[in-house]
């Protein structure tokens, strides 16, 4: 799930966040959640405009999920926040 805020402050540059709750597993499960999130939002930042902020909630399911599958889920998210 991804929260998107536009503003028209151009003082900083795109920033991400991320929300990955015990709900998701164990601290070495969310931190592997959150470090394959981040790589996957690291090579998306150009399609942001500056001062956009974003955070990335990851659900339960993503403890479960392979990068290509987070991949797929981010991709899809940012197609419904562009439509």
């Amino acid at each position: 799930m991804i929260h998107f805020l536009s503003t028209l402050d151009e003082s900083h540059a795109p920033r991400v966040g991320f929300v990955v709750s015990r709900a998701v597993g164990n601290a070495v499960v969310r931190n592997r959640v959150k470090r394959r999130l981040r790589a996957i939002l690291h090579t998306r930042l150009p399609e942001l405009g500056i001062g956009d902020m974003i955070v990335v909630r990851a659900l339960p399911a993503a403890a479960d999920a392979d990068s290509a599958e987070l991949s797929r889920a981010v991709d899809r998210a940012f197609e419904r926040l562009a439509g």
